[in-house]
């Protein structure tokens, strides 16, 4: 029998050649979604070497000084404490407000003559000055009219009443006598309390005096000025004996004063500080300045003392605690970093990245970085570092 070739099995070929494509497709999927993931931890490793780079750097190798320069350094133990803040602000002194009075004129006219001086001190009743009014002499010939005619009818009524008791006079005559002198009191009585707007005087001149004791703060007014009630005060009276301390704080620093708090008085133009107590602070911040008013009492009033005179005010405030480190250790470098420079045992210094607290009278609180007995150095760390941009 003849050898015979088998046929392919044309089924099975396109069987196999399916078999061989499908896992090609499935791979292809597979990488399509794989390889992302694979860039992605790759992207991360990277980055995190980078970190592990920028971290190395940060702990730099230690740095060396020769033996000439280690003089220019002080190197200092730290630790920890816990002392009372002090917030700065500036200030000037005033008068309280209630201490003062606008003096205004009281009937319209001219004023003829300023009877005292800006600074002069007055006691309440004390001529300030002299207003020629044409109303005020009216004022006071219409009370001497209502005088008159009040004398007038009670004249009358006395009369009536002693003719009834001899009963020759009629009930009717009496009412209308009575009537008579109550209208002329009512009169008389406006008129008084016109003259006592209008002021003391005489005539025409009416002279304007002092309501309380205090001090002529400013005058607004000349002779042969005319004024009239309702407008501009003429003068100015400030009691020296009531005197306050206006501090401003900026908004940002407003958390830490409270009422109650202690606080001492700077007074450049005396030479001496005062110790003071914040009374109240104003509730509303400037829109230009971003300031609120902070009010003081003096504990007392040093004499010479004026309204108006400059002060620099320090209020106490919470105790702060941490690490407390001269400004001139802690430099500056790529613009935001803050770092010391710690001595090591084998005498080499290193650099330590620090979070720094508040920057006051030439100290700053370090928060993070420093544990006590680290022994930093608190001058002269720029020789350490010639990237270092500026001392803190």
């Amino acid at each position: 029998m003849p050898d015979t070739v088998p046929l392919p099995d044309t089924d099975y070929q396109l069987k196999q050649g399916v078999m061989q494509q499908l896992p090609r497709a499935r791979q292809g999927l597979w990488m399509a979604l794989v390889l992302p993931l694979v860039f992605a931890a790759c992207a991360k490793q990277e980055e995190a070497s980078a970190k592990a780079k920028a971290s190395t750097k940060t702990a730099a190798s230690p740095v060396e000084l020769a033996a000439a320069q280690k003089p220019f350094l002080t190197v200092e133990a730290v630790s920890g404490s816990q002392a009372a803040g002090v917030l700065p602000l500036p200030g000037r002194v005033t008068f309280r407000p209630q201490s003062q009075s606008a003096i205004g004129a009281t009937v319209p006219g001219r004023v003829v003559a300023v009877l005292v001086r800006a600074g002069e001190a007055v006691k309440a009743g004390a001529p300030l000055l002299t207003i020629e009014s044409a109303d005020a002499a009216a004022a006071r010939a219409a009370l001497d009219q209502g005088a008159t005619r009040l004398a007038a009818a009670e004249s009358v009524y006395r009369r009536t009443v002693e003719m009834m008791e001899k009963g020759v006079g009629l009930e009717v005559e009496r009412q209308e006598a009575e009537a008579r002198v109550k209208d002329a009191r009512t009169e008389h009585e406006r008129a008084r309390q016109a003259v006592n707007v209008v002021g003391a005087g005489q005539g025409t001149r009416v002279t304007v005096r002092a309501p309380v004791n205090g001090v002529v703060i400013s005058i607004r007014v000349a002779v042969g000025a005319t004024v009239a009630p309702g407008g501009e005060a003429l003068l100015e009276l400030g009691d020296p004996t009531r005197l306050q301390v206006i501090a401003q704080a900026a908004e940002s620093d407003l958390s830490r004063v409270a009422a109650g708090q202690s606080a001492e008085v700077e007074l450049p133009a005396l030479s001496m500080r005062v110790p003071a107590k914040v009374e109240s602070f104003s509730p509303r911040v400037d829109p230009e300045s971003r300031r609120a008013q902070v009010y003081l009492d003096l504990a007392k009033l040093p004499e010479g003392l004026r309204a108006g005179m400059l002060a620099q005010v320090a209020v106490r405030t919470a105790a702060e605690s941490g690490i407390r480190l001269p400004v001139t250790a802690v430099v500056i470098k790529e613009g935001r970093r803050r770092v010391v420079y710690l001595e090591k045992p084998d005498g080499t210094f290193e650099a330590r990245d620090v979070k720094t607290g508040r920057n006051q009278d030439g100290w700053v609180v370090i928060l993070e970085g420093l544990t006590p007995g680290d022994r930093v150095v608190t001058r002269g760390a720029l020789l350490l570092d010639t990237q270092a941009e500026q001392l803190l």
